[in-house]
């Protein structure tokens, strides 16, 4: 299949999980761990972990994001780290579709002046963009969860978000030693992680949901995806990968343009995103459409 490989985001009680591990150019699963779990998380590691393929247990570390809904109205989203950033500073949603002023933190909560005009809900990530952001901590209580149960279950193969420093990849390894690492880069900090240190401790991803935020600029991404497959030649690209067949059954011509020009970088594996993941009707055709971009190309 001309090198191409994909990691897959498994809805972890999909009826389709094993037709997409049997895929021809699936060479992984990803299991979010935001997505909820019923019962002993070694149950669904086990079970998931026994369809042949490598599973990618994904940590959110660092990442920012909504631990309690917030419903409107309301002015202050509660966060999963405790921060401190001068204020007035700025807060995006929704992968920068949505803005909001930060008017004070308190702790792990952010205190705004005007919020989206929706439900916010558990588990959605928020980017801070300002250069004096600090983030209390690495691992949540559930990565750590997670980790313990990998860990029981002599599994290794994990995925870090947000990885900014050496010490995030030591937290990590502290608690499972010998932890087979994807870096996810996605942020400025995190292209200075990779310019520093390149793929020493780990394989490097591209993780463009948050990236394309955290950049600033949106044409800086273009950049950024040049320095991280340049510091690692096996680094993967994830996030906003065919996205429009979430939607739609016909694939936008943008989204095949985006593939076509991540494989003219030097990308050959590429991770799908929850959202097209999350039925059958659109994980399945964006593999083949995958595979035949590459044959094009």
């Amino acid at each position: 299949m001309h090198g191409v490989r994909a990691i897959v985001t498994v809805p972890p009680y999909a009826a389709f999980v094993e037709e997409v591990a049997r895929h021809p150019i699936v060479g992984g699963l990803r299991l979010n761990t935001v997505m909820p779990i019923k019962g002993p998380l070694e149950d669904v590691l086990e079970r998931l972990s026994s369809l042949g393929q490598p599973l990618w247990v994904d940590l959110k570390g660092r990442q920012l994001r909504v631990v309690e809904a917030a419903v409107p109205p309301f002015t202050s989203v509660r966060l999963s780290h405790r921060i401190s950033v001068k204020t007035p500073a700025d807060a995006f949603f929704s992968d920068g579709r949505e803005y909001a002023r930060i008017v004070e933190v308190d702790g792990d909560r952010l205190i705004l002046d005007e919020s989206p005009h929706r439900v916010v809900g558990p588990g959605e990530s928020v980017n801070v963009i300002a250069d004096d952001l600090e983030i209390e901590g690495t691992l949540t209580a559930t990565d750590r969860a997670y980790l313990a149960a990998m860990r029981a279950l002599g599994l290794k193969d994990v995925m870090l978000s947000f990885v900014e420093r050496p010490e995030d990849i030591t937290e990590v390894h502290e608690l499972l030693p010998d932890a087979n690492l994807v870096l996810k880069i996605e942020s400025l900090r995190g292209l200075d992680y990779v310019r520093e240190h390149g793929h020493a401790r780990g394989r490097l991803m591209a993780a463009r949901g948050d990236l394309y935020v955290e950049v600033l600029q949106p044409h800086r991404i273009v950049g950024a995806m040049r320095d991280i497959i340049g510091a690692d030649p096996d680094a993967i690209v994830a996030s906003r990968v065919l996205a429009s067949l979430a939607v739609d059954a016909v694939p936008s011509c943008s989204d095949i343009s985006d593939v076509a020009f991540c494989l003219s970088l030097g990308y050959r594996t590429f991770m799908l995103g929850d959202e097209v993941c999350l039925r059958r009707e659109s994980v399945i055709p964006a593999l083949n459409l995958l595979s035949e971009i590459a044959r094009e190309s």
